[in-house]
Parts: C-alpha cells; sequence; structure tokens
C-alpha cells in the first residue's frame, strides 16, 4: 500500500465526477512524491484497463498546507459533505453507505485499511459508538454552512502570488515544485511554515554541499554506535543493528531527501520498511538528540 510505504495518513477524501479531495498528513517524503506515485500509478492501471494512451488529468493538483488544531475536523467534515453538495447522495443515510467517500468508514459501514478512523474518532471521544455519534452530528450541522471558500487556503500567501511564488523566491535557480500549494491558517502559523520550508531547503542543498551522502551518513552513525560498516549493512535483527539502520533511514530520508525507493534498494528491504524505519528513527534522533552533523 502506497500510504503505509510513504508514512502517510489519511483522515478524510471523498471522490466527485470530475475530481476528488484527500486530507493527508504527510509522511517524511513529503507530499510531492507522495502525489506524483499515486496519481502516475492510478493514470497507469487507469489507461492500461481501457486500452488508452497519453495524459488521463487535466491540471496539475492543488494542495492546502492545513493547521491541525483550528482547521482538521472542519476540513473531515467539508470533504465527506462533498458527494452530499454535488447532489450524488440525496441525504445523509445515503452519504453514510456512499462508497467513494471517507464518512462510511468513520461510520462504520465499510472497512478501509489504509484510512485512519481511529485518530478522527479519538477527537470525539474515547468510546467508539459516543464518538461515532458526536462525529455524526457534526457532520449534520455543516450541511446549513454550505460551500467554504475560506476552507481553500490562500490568505497571506495568495496575496503574495501563491506559495509556487514564494518557493521561487526562496529557491532561486531551483525547480518549482508541482503543484499549487497554499495554506490554510492563521499568521503565526503561515509565517511558521514558510520560515520552515526555507530551513529545510537550505539544510539540504548545504549538506550535500558538505559532502554528505548516504556513505557519509552510514559513517556517521557507525561512529555513534560503535559497529562496523558490514554489521550495519547487512542481514541480522540484532537490536543495535536495527537502531543503527532506522537513523540511516530516517537521516537519509529527511536530511538528505533521498526517496524510500532508493534508501530501500541500499538495505535489499520493501519501501513499506523505510518507511517505519523513518518512523522509529526520527524518534530516536529526538530522544537522544542525535545530530548527522559532526
Amino acid at each position: 500500500m502506497l500510504l503505509p510505504e510513504t508514512g502517510t495518513r489519511c483522515y478524510a477524501w471523498s471522490f466527485l465526477s470530475n475530481h476528488a479531495h484527500f486530507l493527508f498528513r504527510t509522511g517524511p517524503s513529503g507530499m510531492a512524491r507522495l502525489m506524483k506515485r499515486l496519481l502516475t500509478g492510478y493514470a497507469v492501471s487507469f489507461n492500461r484497463r481501457h486500452k488508452r494512451h497519453g495524459q488521463l488529468f487535466q491540471n496539475r493538483y492543488k494542495s492546502v498546507i492545513c493547521q491541525e488544531d483550528d482547521y482538521l475536523l472542519e476540513l473531515v467534515r467539508y470533504i465527506h459533505l462533498n458527494p452530499l453538495r454535488a447532489k450524488l447522495v440525496g441525504d445523509l443515510k445515503e452519504l453514510g453507505r456512499y462508497a467513494y467517500c471517507g464518512h462510511g468508514a468513520l461510520l462504520g459501514h465499510q472497512k478501509r485499511e489504509w484510512q485512519d478512523v481511529d485518530y478522527i474518532l479519538g477527537l470525539f471521544g474515547q468510546g467508539v459508538d459516543e464518538a461515532r455519534k458526536r462525529y455524526e452530528s457534526h457532520v449534520e450541522k455543516g450541511i446549513a454552512l454550505g460551500r467554504r471558500p475560506e476552507l481553500t487556503g490562500g490568505g497571506l500567501v495568495r496575496s503574495l502570488g501563491g506559495w509556487d511564488e514564494i518557493k521561487k523566491m526562496r529557491r532561486s535557480g531551483q525547480d518549482r515544485i508541482k503543484g499549487d500549494q497554499r495554506i490554510l491558517g492563521g499568521h503565526d502559523f503561515v509565517t511558521e511554515v514558510l520560515a520552515e520550508s526555507e530551513d529545510q531547503f537550505s539544510r539540504k542543498y548545504r549538506l550535500r554541499a558538505m559532502g554528505y551522502d548516504f556513505g557519509k551518513i552510514v559513517e556517521r552513525t557507525c561512529n555513534l554506535f560503535q559497529v562496523e560498516k558490514d554489521y550495519v549493512l547487512g542481514k541480522g535483527r540484532q537490536k543495535n543493528q536495527v537502531m543503527a539502520r532506522d537513523l540511516i533511514c530516517y537521516w537519509a530520508v529527511a536530511e538528505l531527501g533521498m526517496t524510500m525507493v532508493d534508501v530501500a534498494r541500499k538495505f535489499d528491504i520493501t519501501p513499506s520498511a523505510v518507511g517505519y524505519s523513518v518512523q522509529r528513527g526520527e524518534k530516536m534522533a529526538k530522544k537522544e538528540n542525535f545530530q548527522l552533523e559532526t
């Protein structure tokens, strides 16, 4: 599955007649790589199934960075009401049985292993039955609100010409990120995201300029754990061996921007295994205050 492989969580989704909406918490590899694999994979399978060739989607995807505290539950409700607003279903009861929307999974009518139902229901209460009732009531109250232009992102970023334009200014000479990306949140959140993004891009290029690559990450990790390179890269499940690999995977993906597929080839494991290693490596690095730069 693509979502576990990339460490991505899906909180809400709906398919309409000519477009779809997703609410993701992205993993270490980021949104761009996730959407590239998702859209390319779907286009290839669709073309094979219908014996066609060429481009399938008319436009690039649009993504909005969301401030969770203020907007998460609003977006879950808004996305799941899309089929009702589009008149693809007649009422909430039909929406609960609609196969192309995450609403039914939250109500327990459908099982979607890749949809993070527990996290969203946990925001409405500890008991599943009570949480589902509160969630359903939350969705019902959203019907009267209609379309919500304020939930499409923008604000400060749009006034500056869009998230892409800001990225261009901050990454002069680099390729544009594919996607119309915006930020949905308050002023402080927007400026924080911009600053963090700039720091991440600057750090990746600075590390590479300093000669950091996969080999140097392995060398640094071996020094930290006081083990040999062949031991870390070889087969085996010793505790310190696994921990060292987790840290290597995290630094390779998060710090250098390597793809999980590329890292998987280095260890001869699956990309999904790399995804789990990245998550464990991140926790370890923060707990032990491990730093890549010496």
